[in-house]
């Protein structure tokens, strides 16, 4: 029976994933596997049984993944699960940067009770009429999952779109409309875009990549919009350009004090992810990769370890999380050609110096061959397997 510990609510419909051989509890103690979104586990007791992490979503900074590796951990996230969800909120947010919707309604809602109120709205419409969208310049920055269907869907409403990302994957490439301009220098996507918006992760590299520099590069009164991440953008940055007028508008899912207020700031509760749909979504995949990981070895989606999957075909299959390291497949091997097994499939890859082998076996292999595996200076965790 494998025990899931559940640190957050989860949809049911990702628990229905689970069958019987599974027991989902919330906050489990000694958990073989824990499904999270929220909740802060950098202080959470990695114990020894631990084998995986889901985050249901996309970003993991309330994982210590440095602590997981070593400990032969596996940190899934789900990443294209939400993009949907995130993608509507994009679109939404280019319509209130257009149009001055948001202050409208404020409007409308301060007259309660007004019996001059059809002849008022227009005279005051003027103030909120804004601009089309059709024929704009959106530049997007990061073109995974999310960033490319907003660049697509963007493409769809008439207007002409920029991309950058260097970093760009063949399976996000297939997804995007040839008619995307990929530019390769950023500042040139600044230079020539009405709308920026941001799709990348939060890293050392990226934190602040929206600074007082690349403001500079950008047109007078564009308008960003950030529901990726809050510290890609400098608030102190962005204020005084929103005070001087070369920035017209930020959009933003990620509010805080700073910003909360200020009346070119239209910011919204963290709510990219957090339709119905969405939640479901992630609950599904995050449960699809703890079977698959545990039931089989297959890595799918995984954000400290290489992602290797394999149809298991054999009776038997042994995986081992090591550090990519010389001649550890022939150590590996040695010490399983002693229990006369034939390796009938195997496959090895590694991500940085951590690296995961999978070898499927026609006869199990012995507890003295495990152990001595497990022994290995370089291996952090060995899984037995069985079909």
């Amino acid at each position: 029976m494998n025990k899931i510990s559940l640190m957050n609510v989860i949809a049911p419909k990702g628990l229905a994933v689970f069958d019987q051989n599974y027991q989902c509890q919330e906050k489990a103690e000694n958990p073989d596997a824990i499904i999270v979104r929220s909740a802060d586990l950098h202080d959470y007791p990695y114990n020894d049984n631990l084998k995986a992490i889901a985050r249901a979503g996309a970003g993991v900074n309330n994982i210590d993944l440095e602590a997981c590796t070593e400990k032969g951990i596996v940190v899934f996230n789900t990443p294209g699960a939400n993009a949907n969800a995130v993608k509507e909120l994009v679109i939404a947010g280019l319509l209130l940067a257009s149009r001055d919707l948001y202050h409208g309604i404020e409007w409308v809602n301060t007259q309660k009770g007004s019996e001059t109120l059809t002849k008022d709205v227009e005279k005051q419409k003027k103030k909120y009429a804004g601009h089309e969208i059709a024929g704009k310049t959106l530049g997007v920055v990061g073109l995974g999952a999310i960033g490319s269907k907003v660049a697509n869907t963007a493409l769809h409403l008439d207007m002409n779109v920029l991309g950058y990302d260097p970093y760009l994957s063949v399976d996000s490439a297939w997804k995007l409309s040839r008619w995307v301009e990929h530019k390769v220098d950023l500042n040139d996507l600044f230079a020539n875009s009405d709308f920026i918006s941001l799709h990348l992760p939060l890293l050392d590299s990226t934190k602040g990549l929206i600074n007082k520099e690349a403001i500079a590069h950008m047109k007078d009164g564009v308008k960003i919009l950030n529901f990726a991440r809050g510290g890609l953008v400098d608030d102190d940055a962005i204020l005084e350009a929103l005070d001087s007028g070369k920035v017209a508008l930020y959009v933003t899912d990620f509010p805080d004090g700073k910003l909360a207020g200020h009346e070119k700031v239209i910011a919204l509760p963290h709510l990219g992810a957090s339709s119905e749909e969405s939640e479901e979504n992630c609950a599904v995949a995050a449960a699809q990769e703890i079977r698959a990981y545990l039931e089989e070895g297959n890595i799918i989606n995984s954000v400290n370890l290489p992602n290797v999957s394999l149809d298991m075909r054999s009776p038997y299959r042994v995986g081992v999380i090591h550090t990519n390291t010389p001649k550890m497949l022939s150590r590996i091997t040695d010490i399983l050609s002693k229990d006369d097994a034939n390796i009938e499939n195997l496959m090895n890859k590694s991500r940085g110096n951590i690296a995961y082998t999978i070898l499927d076996l026609d006869t199990a292999p012995t507890q003295e061959s495990l152990d001595a595996i497990a022994h290995l200076q370089q291996v952090m965790r060995i899984n037995l397997f069985k079909k």
